[in-house]
């Protein structure tokens, strides 16, 4: 045996590093998981936060979309990264609190640590400018009148159960797609392949350039850009969808690494420019930021979710 060495002392290397190289948080490039396309919203804001937040802790922040379900495959990749602050997820909530009391998932919210809630995306159910309605109402009337299915694309299984309530209580048959995100959502709305669509903030310029209309605001109040639109439930239905975005990582998080993302988090919440970029430039709705708050939220949703699931 060599007379340098002693038992434990590799351990003991090994624990001062990891202390070292925690403590040196962050020494190598971050990377932020989104669940949707590049150009989309959440996408949007993922890489205008990556950007910010890399000025503020020194590294840069890379951005990596994984698509599908919604968030719950981007959710299940976060779930098996290493909790060491390198893989940071910025995420709608449906993925945490509705998804899991719908499918079988490899996954549950208490294996995420929420960092902060950073926006509520602004969201509705659009159809093409030329559709023979305005409202999701009388998009069903149509249908109904015509006997004709409705062609719906969804984003997640939220604003999917949705719309398959309302069908039902319409008795209006209906043919569902999945998308990866607004971009395909507009894609399809506007080349034809389905009646109407749920997507987030991205619909505001498809709106304005005149090859889509709003149909019915998804959240509790009218959007403030297109405030002639009712809601979900001003159209005779008792719904509402949110896409709440936030910050979320693996569970366990290094401690270190995660008081200086809420402290660079803290930074964001109290920036003007960051503010304005999320309401201004890309029409989100504000939010309380804040751990205590996120975690407060997101076990109010899968409570609820959870009460409504087992009524079912």
């Amino acid at each position: 045996m060599n007379k340098f060495f002693k038992p434990g002392f590799g351990l003991l290397m090994a624990a001062v590093i990891t202390s070292a190289s925690a403590a040196d948080y962050p020494s190598r490039p971050i990377t932020f998981l989104t669940m949707t396309q590049p150009g989309a919203q959440i996408d949007r804001l993922t890489r205008g936060l990556g950007q910010r937040m890399s000025k503020i802790l020194g590294q840069p922040i890379n951005v990596k979309n994984v698509t599908g379900s919604h968030g719950t495959v981007m959710a299940t990749e976060l779930s098996r990264a290493k909790p060491d602050g390198y893989v940071i997820g910025v995420t709608s909530l449906t993925a945490y609190t509705y998804a899991p009391h719908h499918g079988k998932l490899t996954y549950k919210p208490e294996d995420f640590d929420f960092l902060t809630l950073v926006a509520l995306n602004s969201s509705g159910f659009i159809s093409k400018s030329d559709k023979p309605w305005n409202t999701l109402k009388e998009a069903f009337e149509w249908h109904r009148k015509n006997n004709k299915a409705m062609v719906a694309m969804f984003h997640g299984a939220d604003d999917r159960d949705a719309i398959i309530r309302i069908a039902k209580q319409e008795g209006v048959k209906l043919s569902l797609i999945p998308s990866k995100g607004g971009p395909s959502v507009i894609k399809a709305v506007t080349g034809g392949h389905a009646d109407v669509g749920y997507v987030g903030a991205i619909l505001y310029k498809h709106v304005e350039a005149g090859s889509i209309k709003l149909i019915a605001a998804a959240l509790g109040e009218r959007l403030p850009p297109l405030p002639e639109v009712p809601t979900l439930r001003e159209q005779g239905y008792d719904e509402q969808v949110e896409m709440i975005v936030a910050l979320v990582a693996p569970k366990g998080l290094d401690e270190k690494a995660k008081n200086k993302l809420l402290a660079a988090a803290d930074e964001l919440a109290n920036s003007p420019e960051t503010q304005e970029f999320i309401t201004g430039n890309l029409l989100m709705r504000p939010v309380k930021w804040g751990e205590a708050h996120a975690d407060k939220t997101v076990k109010g949703l899968y409570d609820t979710f959870g009460k409504q699931a087992a009524m079912k």
